[in-house]
């Protein structure tokens, strides 16, 4: 074992981790050299198990170099190249996330912590008032869009009052063609910022209305790091090569998008670049603006929600792993671990304490922090929805989805819920069954959809007051149909998404 001690002072350099979310010291377990073709997240599964621990050996990599030059530093997280040497953290010595000097203690992960830890905690990751990151402050956010009198900008009545135009869909760069579509990296514009996305588009006879769509909308991973064509590629190949464009936008101030990154919970932005892709590619020549679904994945599918309920176009949604729970659960019943939260800059985190400080508890104002929630209106959604969640999903909770589910079920609207027992949040096991049953559904609602009627006027439900959550009843063996048009493609290296 290589015995290199970094402390604190070396890993200030480590410029894509702040140093003051890291442990002050640890120990290169292995040096290793990276070969051709290689990804962080691939030599992160090889060498700590898990793909979604590379930022640990980026942050020990940087410390090392700062005083071993045979170590190379790691400034964009995309690019690496072969030959590099890289370090890869000691199991005993694995960075850890520490609490910053101003909090009470790290960020409690317990299950069974009380609304009161949950608070005292949204509190002790959000001390200051001003970012810590070089983003603006989620306050200086907020006020950029607030008028006197108007709407909250995370509320769903704020989503509704604004315009969704889009643009043309400008192709940037041609990809190789994959089996029986087209791929593109593709713009558009929201709200005047170039935002990036991977398009891919059927081959052949286009239909005579042209081809059906799903926007995919994918779950959180570090802007930094996340590269449009290393993940989720698989998942997105399932509709591809069964006859539909998929558009999956890169957000706001991620990968090479203009903008700055706020996530997606405290800053309406995310949201609205996927409302603004949808009138974009509704628009595109081979696309047929009447027959489009959305798929969303843990931070994917709170967009997706939102989407759903702003728009009547939509025709149908599929949420894996949602973060679908209203704003309540997400500030008492959701404790993401904190190798998770190291990761997401403080500006992206505060909104809960802020919120909290300005309009006080839920149960002290329960109207405003309804009027957040997607949930309070799902008697609006623009189409059935389907539901997949693993029961041991270690990121988000499986009580949004059951949550959702009979939410769903009492405003009068179709959904459908598959879990998936022992599986992780991007149910890898069961990857091919649960893509089976998403592209049935969008076989059904989307691509097989009746003509577009005129929908009733969209108005809020206020849900009732906090109860405990009811375990919904779903079916998890239904029988599948014989064939599926094409054969789902095989997980490769590096596709594993976050978030």
């Amino acid at each position: 074992m290589l015995a290199l001690a970094v402390w604190t002072a070396a890993l200030l350099n480590a410029s894509f981790v702040p140093a003051t979310l890291w442990a002050q010291s640890v120990a290169c377990s292995e040096s290793v050299i990276v070969q051709a073709g290689e990804t962080l997240s691939v030599i992160a599964g090889r060498t700590l198990g898990n793909q979604q621990a590379y930022p640990q050996i980026v942050a020990a990599t940087n410390a090392a170099a700062a005083i071993d030059p045979s170590y190379r530093r790691i400034d964009n997280p995309n690019l690496i190249s072969a030959g590099w040497k890289l370090c890869i953290p000691g199991e005993s010595a694995t960075l850890q996330p520490a609490a910053p000097s101003n909090a009470g203690g790290p960020v409690n992960d317990s299950s069974d912590s009380n609304a009161t830890d949950s608070v005292e905690n949204a509190a002790a990751n959000s001390a200051n008032t001003a970012s810590d990151d070089g983003r603006p402050s989620i306050e200086e956010v907020w006020a950029k869009r607030m008028t006197p009198g108007g709407p909250h900008p995370l509320s769903i009545d704020y989503l509704r009052s604004q315009t969704y135009p889009g643009s043309p869909i400008t192709i940037e760069q041609t990809l190789t063609p994959a089996g029986n579509y087209s791929r593109y990296l593709v713009s558009y514009l929201s709200e005047g910022l170039k935002i990036n996305a991977y398009m891919t588009v059927p081959s052949g006879e286009k239909p005579a209305s042209g081809w059906p769509v799903v926007v995919f909308n994918h779950g959180y991973i570090p802007p930094e790091v996340y590269n449009p064509l290393e993940r989720y590629i698989a998942y997105q190949n399932a509709f591809a090569a069964n006859g539909y464009i998929v558009l999956r936008p890169d957000y706001r101030g991620n990968a090479d998008s203009e903008g700055e990154a706020m996530g997606a919970y405290g800053d309406p932005g995310y949201t609205i670049d996927v409302l603004n892709a949808i009138s974009s590619i509704k628009a595109y020549a081979d696309a047929d603006p009447n027959r489009l679904g959305l798929w969303g994945h843990s931070m994917g599918g709170y967009i997706t929600a939102r989407a759903m309920v702003v728009r009547n176009d939509i025709k149908a949604g599929v949420i894996w792993g949602g973060v679908i729970g209203s704003y309540t659960d997400m500030l008492y019943s959701w404790r993401r671990p904190p190798s998770a939260v190291a990761t997401i800059p403080q500006s992206s985190r505060r909104w809960r304490q802020v919120l909290l400080d300005q309009y006080g508890t839920p149960a002290e104002n329960p109207e405003f922090w309804a009027t957040l929630s997607a949930n309070s209106y799902l008697k609006d959604l623009s189409g059935p929805v389907q539901l997949d969640h693993s029961t041991t999903d270690e990121e988000v909770p499986l009580l949004f989805s059951q949550n959702f589910y009979t939410e769903t079920l009492a405003a009068g609207k179709p959904i459908e819920f598959y879990t998936y027992p022992g599986d992780n949040h991007n149910i890898s096991a069961n990857l091919n069954l649960a893509l089976q049953r998403s592209v049935d559904f969008f076989d059904k609602y989307v691509k097989n959809a009746a003509p577009a009627t005129t929908s009733a006027d969209l108005s809020p439900i206020l849900p009732p007051s906090n109860t405990a959550p009811v375990s919904a009843t779903v079916s998890t063996t239904p029988t599948l149909p014989a064939a599926v048009p094409t054969a789902l493609p095989t997980p490769v290296a590096g596709a594993v998404p976050q978030g």
